[in-house]
């Protein structure tokens, strides 16, 4: 089965302006553009047949061809990552098996990570969307609720059925709990790992479908597959001692850095 990877990637963020040009720094020093960081995760996933940036803006597409990026412009009416990588797909010609969203913020993905993901699209016939979650532990889980406390979205938690299933995405720490965890405990919270696999049909449709209410309220595109009553499958992956995080707002820059010195990452 043939496999696209398409980071989508716009300039005008609303929580962070110019996201993807924003420079990271790990253990060499050498500054690195986000949108770069996340063209190398995606390179470094096996058994993918192209990689592409997908983007509506000169300067991202400059950005990315000068390092060496497959680039494809989009319009700038997409509304999200998912109907970027529509209208890329559309815009090669189609053909691909799966298409993977690999967002441009999230350029601590590991490879495996995208690889469990197409593996368990594969395994299920029922999906026709698939994406990860990672099972929260405690230190994780602690800075989920101090973002919130502080007014901050520090990620996405899912909740899924016993066939791993969603059943819900939210940008508010689901489902509850009044305990209280060590850092180095598991806990029943899943962390919502912003990659996606497409089966083609559901992705060609998903343009077409008008945003729904929960999708407006949390800012989930996933939601919009839930609320037509698609299947998405959550594939739980493991860390394998990596941190993952996303980067959602300039403070999370520091964080990130300093997660890419602590595991080695250049």
């Amino acid at each position: 089965m043939s496999v696209l990877i398409a980071i989508p990637a716009r300039y005008a963020s609303t929580r962070y302006p110019c996201k993807p040009l924003a420079e990271l720094r790990g253990t060499s020093g050498e500054a690195r553009s986000l949108i770069r960081r996340s063209w190398e995760a995606a390179c470094a996933v096996s058994g993918v047949d192209r990689v592409v940036v997908a983007t509506d803006d000169d300067r991202i597409r400059t950005a990315a061809e000068a390092f060496g990026a497959e680039v494809v412009m989009t319009s700038e009416e997409c509304a999200n990552g998912t109907e970027r990588c529509a209208e890329a797909h559309a815009a090669l010609g189609g053909g691909f098996d799966i298409v993977v969203n690999l967002q441009g913020d999230a350029p601590l993905t590991p490879h495996w990570f995208v690889e469990d993901l197409v593996a368990g699209l594969r395994a299920d016939p029922a999906a026709e969307v698939a994406t990860p979650v990672l099972r929260c532990d405690g230190a994780a889980l602690n800075g989920f609720l101090a973002d919130r406390a502080a007014g901050r979205v520090g990620g996405t938690t899912a909740v899924f059925t016993r066939d791993r299933h969603a059943l819900y995405f939210s940008k508010e720490v689901v489902p509850f709990t009044s305990q209280t965890y060590a850092n180095d405990a598991q806990t029943p919270v899943f962390h919502h790992v912003g990659v996606y696999a497409y089966r083609p049909e559901a992705l060609a449709a998903y343009p077409g479908w008008a945003p729904g209410p929960l999708e407006g309220l949390e800012g989930l595109e996933q939601l919009r597959f839930l609320e037509n009553g698609r299947a998405v499958l959550c594939v739980e992956v493991e860390a394998r001692d990596r941190q993952f995080w996303e980067l959602n707002n300039p403070e999370d820059v520091p964080k990130i850095e300093t997660m890419m010195r602590q595991m080695g990452l250049d």
